[in-house]
């Protein structure tokens, strides 16, 4: 768990699965020759053999109003799931998010960036043979395109066996909440339009006190695309738009100085994104 402040809200990571190589198959252009020449990445994203850190994670943000949960990671008992070691799992997450100080009865808000199936896991949990809403007193907010567009689609055979446990039961039970770019989720917590990765993906902005963060979903899996915002996911929906956004948003974060955190960053994970040449670079704080 790391822990980090924006005025009067407090952010913390609760890591879900931590991992170092094997992102061949989501980043497959960030080789470990190129992803060495970019030194910055040491020690906190990669390590010294060039191979990417990357976790799965839930942030839990605490505001004078609220307790909110940033995306829900993978989840327990899932099956459908095309990464065969994220089937079956049986991980004490609920634990872990007690022991950072939301206990599931606790919780408000329920934030999922995108409906992926590493950022959705959580919001249920199997009881007898039925999903239901792990955070049973909160609200659940989705972006409204991502939604309606995994509501329909019938042929990617992971999203939907992933929209049916983790998403569809919400829904059912009334819980959810859809939302577009602008739209205050709570005081001091709004949603960012960053399509691309998905076609309603989101990222949240914090401000507090005059101070903000941005939790980045998975604008970018790595901090490596940063440096390289040309280099998109396999998992994006369109990778041209992924890029385009990923530069926009660089060049926006980096003249307001606004600290950026990704959905899957590990070690230090904050920053504030830099102009480095034609490119950019992120500076640890």
């Amino acid at each position: 768990m790391a822990e980090f402040r924006v005025g009067d809200i407090s952010v913390t990571r609760v890591v879900e699965l931590a991992a170092t190589g094997g992102s061949k198959f989501i980043l497959p252009q960030a080789t470990p020759e190129d992803v060495s020449r970019i030194g910055w990445l040491q020690p906190h994203f990669a390590d010294e053999r060039g191979r990417l850190k990357i976790a799965v994670q839930t942030f839990v943000i605490q505001t004078p109003d609220a307790r909110i949960l940033v995306d829900t990671g993978l989840g327990a008992h899932k099956q459908g799931r095309k990464v065969p070691h994220w089937n079956n799992r049986a991980d004490p997450f609920l634990d872990m998010l007690a022991d950072a100080g939301a206990p599931a009865d606790t919780v408000d808000l329920v934030i999922n960036t995108h409906l992926h199936v590493d950022h959705v896991g959580w919001n249920t949990v199997l009881e007898g043979d039925q999903w239901v809403p792990a955070f049973r007193k909160a609200r659940y907010v989705m972006g409204r395109d991502d939604f309606n567009y995994w509501r329909d689609q019938q042929e990617d055979a992971e999203h939907r066996a992933v929209f049916d446990d983790s998403v569809a039961p919400i829904a059912a039970a009334g819980l959810a909440d859809l939302v577009g770019d602008g739209d205050e989720i709570a005081p001091g917590v709004s949603v960012v339009a960053t399509p691309g990765h998905s076609i309603g993906h989101m990222s949240i902005l914090l401000r507090s006190k005059g101070e903000e963060l941005l939790l980045g979903g998975d604008v970018m899996h790595h901090p490596c695309q940063i440096a390289r915002p040309e280099w998109s996911s396999t998992a994006d929906y369109d990778q041209n738009q992924s890029a385009q956004t990923r530069k926009a948003l660089f060049d926006r974060l980096a003249d307001a100085g606004t600290p950026l955190l990704g959905g899957h960053f590990t070690g230090a994970g904050r920053g504030r994104v830099r102009r480095d040449g034609a490119s950019f670079r992120l500076d640890i704080m």
